[in-house]
């Protein structure tokens, strides 16, 4: 009895593993499917995705606001990015308000997930970093103020 069960059992998984390959063979990769306005065509490396299409800087630094920027990012960024160009879970902020426009930052950092998904710039950071960005639910006034500090930290005065 127990030569019949393992013959049985035996069977069985040959027969489920037999099926599950040419289940396997028959499906079809189906193309990408791209929509109008969607696609990485309609993405604009300078803006980013977001609401911002435009921000306008005084060319000289609010301090008052860089200082709320320096608080709100002690406690919503700083654990992952360093204020000097070394990487610590993200990239390192030296630079980026020369390297980004601002309404690309504010876009990033108020909707991460999208701007990830679609910058290529982006797309080798999290190669390098490993770690997505998580959206912080930064509300408006917030992000303009770090965006500020970012400023600040790259030498505008």
């Amino acid at each position: 009895m127990k030569k019949f069960a393992i013959l049985f059992l035996s069977l069985s998984f040959l027969i489920g593993c037999g099926d599950k390959k040419e289940k396997d063979q028959d499906q079809v990769a189906v193309p990408y499917e791209n929509t109008e306005g969607q696609g990485p065509e309609s993405y604009d490396p300078k803006r980013g995705e977001g609401p911002y299409d435009k921000v306008d800087l005084d060319p000289t630094l609010n301090h008052a606001l860089a200082d709320k920027g320096e608080a709100a990012s002690g406690v919503k960024c700083l654990s992952c990015h360093k204020t000097t160009d070394e990487r610590l879970v993200g990239p390192g902020w030296a630079g980026v308000t020369e390297r980004r426009t601002p309404q690309w930052i504010m876009n990033f950092i108020t909707n991460p997930d999208p701007m990830i998904d679609k910058d290529p710039e982006v797309q080798a950071q999290l190669e390098l970093c490993l770690v997505r960005m998580p959206n912080q639910n930064l509300a408006d006034e917030e992000a303009r103020a770090i965006l500020e500090y970012m400023r600040e930290l790259d030498g505008v005065k």
